[in-house]
């Protein structure tokens, strides 16, 4: 039997997914020659966690993914793990006769010698055809740390003042920050986190990026990105906080007290996520893309040919708050490939009673939705999405207590595990008296960006494909609606078939 991979059950339309199979935490992202590389954690041979690999896809808008043969196999230093892929533009390496090339540093698991403690080890393999091939270097592993168990995730970055490499990585309930010349003899240089932040859990997959604060004229500031592991005892799983601070090449100073945290994203499904090396993009954001899932449940979703999807691409910025300096998440721009012109419909300048559907008669399974909402008196705005007699996804928002939400307890299939149907919410202050929302929901996700980015929950659902209705509610009072947009969105597939 053979079905198109489009219409496979939960399929996103519009976001990252492997062609078969599993994967978890994106890897390796870089970009070169007109190409964004995807790497990503990989098992071949079932749809959950296995043996470690790299799969592998391109593309040129960050849209359209080309999908790739498997990158890196496990070696005799074992599984391949998390990491990251720089350009080495003038061969610092050695490895490329003068010319640029792409070098990866990646973690290797496999167990110490005479004994059941895992080990986690930093190689490295480098490319000379734009990432088609992949040569492991001959003296792996390049760096190792007996003293921690989990040591793992190098994220390697150019530090331009100190002409010199960078590598932070993950070291139990820490991370350690390594330099290098030449990408393959590494000297520790400092570590970070052990009374900072969140320790829910172990913390995993660091990146540190230096990102624009908006309006400030080019002043910057650096944000370390940390994704915290799975603990029992938490209902939220595993998630992505940050700090803000200074970095001076070697050691990283938080700017806030060390019991502040800060989340990246406030629904379940945004972890792992890093940014892309080697772009440059308008005011210097940062491209980032997260794994779409969360380890409370990530081996258990109701998929059957493949299982899991990555976060769209979002850009990253900071800017100040009434909290504060914040990472900013904004859908990158390349988004807008997708939109039906000609089917989007646009309101503004509305009042919305209770009983009222502006968006009666409409059904979509994958669009875009943008809105300016005055409150007004209503005690509660919102959207129910995906929508049928038993199922339906609430996006709300709660005037007096000024919080946003997501309900998905019944938005579909949610019986795989006990703590999946939930609802999440967060704090938000309208501007000018105005919340901003920014929708996005596909075949199996909703990612909302609030307030121009400043708010952003990204959830999982699983609603049966007929549940294609939508609403637009108010409760307790009247809301004024100043401006909804609604695009239905493209799928990016092809429609070639697939064994299944």
């Amino acid at each position: 039997m053979t079905t198109h991979i489009m219409d496979q059950r939960y399929r996103p339309q519009f976001h990252f997914t492997p062609q078969a199979n599993w994967m978890n935490d994106p890897n390796g992202m870089v970009f070169f020659e007109g190409e964004y590389h995807l790497f990503y954690q990989y098992h071949p041979n079932g749809t959950t966690w296995g043996p470690m690999h790299w799969g592998h896809a391109i593309s040129s808008d960050l849209v359209h993914w080309e999908h790739m043969p498997i990158a890196m196999k496990p070696d005799h230093n074992g599984f391949i793990f998390s990491g990251s892929i720089i350009v080495d533009w003038k061969d610092s390496s050695g490895l490329f006769g003068g010319q640029p090339g792409l070098v990866a540093l990646f973690t290797q698991a496999d167990q110490y010698p005479d004994s059941d403690r895992p080990r986690q080890r930093q190689s490295l393999a480098y490319s000379s055809d734009k990432g088609r091939s992949w040569s492991m270097y001959e003296n792996n592993p390049v760096l190792a740390n007996e003293e921690h168990t989990d040591f793992r995730d190098p994220k390697v970055f150019w530090y331009e003042q100190k002409q010199h490499w960078v590598m932070i990585l993950a070291a139990g309930d820490r991370v350690q920050f390594y330099t290098s010349y030449d990408l393959k003899s590494w000297t520790f240089a400092s570590e970070f986190g052990l009374e900072e932040g969140s320790h829910d859990g172990v913390w995993e997959c660091p990146d540190l990026i230096e990102l624009p604060i908006e309006g400030s004229d080019g002043q910057c500031k650096w944000v370390l990105i940390l994704s915290i592991g799975d603990h029992p005892d938490y209902t939220e799983g595993s998630r992505t906080q940050y700090f803000i601070g200074e970095f001076d090449g070697k050691s990283f100073i938080n700017d806030n007290n060390s019991d502040s945290i800060i989340w990246l994203d406030h629904g379940r499904d945004n972890y792992a996520g890093v940014t892309w090396s080697d772009v440059q993009r308008p005011d210097r954001a940062k491209l980032f893309i997260g794994w779409m899932s969360n380890w409370k449940y990530a081996n258990l979703t109701p998929t059957q040919e493949w299982r899991s999807a990555m976060t769209l691409p979002r850009e990253l910025r900071l800017r100040r708050t009434p909290y504060g300096i914040r990472v900013v998440q904004q859908p990158v721009p390349e988004l807008l490939l997708l939109r039906e012109q000609s089917q989007g419909l646009q309101w503004s300048g509305i009042t919305i009673r209770p009983g009222d559907n502006l968006l009666a008669g409409l059904k979509g399974e994958k669009y875009e939705l943008i809105c300016e909402i005055e409150v007004g008196s209503a005690e509660e705005i919102g959207f129910n999405l995906r929508t049928s007699d038993t199922e339906k996804t609430v996006v709300g928002y709660r005037g007096a207590e000024k919080r946003l939400f997501v309900n998905r307890c019944e938005s579909g299939e949610n019986g795989f595990h006990h703590q999946f149907a939930c609802r999440h919410e967060v704090q938000l202050e309208p501007i000018e008296g105005r919340i901003h929302l920014h929708l996005f929901i596909d075949h199996s996700s909703v990612e909302v960006f609030a307030n121009d980015g400043e708010i952003v929950i990204t959830d999982q659902i699983f609603p049966d494909p007929s549940s294609v209705g939508l609403e637009l509610y108010t409760c307790g009072g009247e809301a004024t609606i100043h401006r909804l947009d609604f695009y239905p969105l493209q799928s990016i597939y092809a429609c070639e078939p697939v064994s299944s």
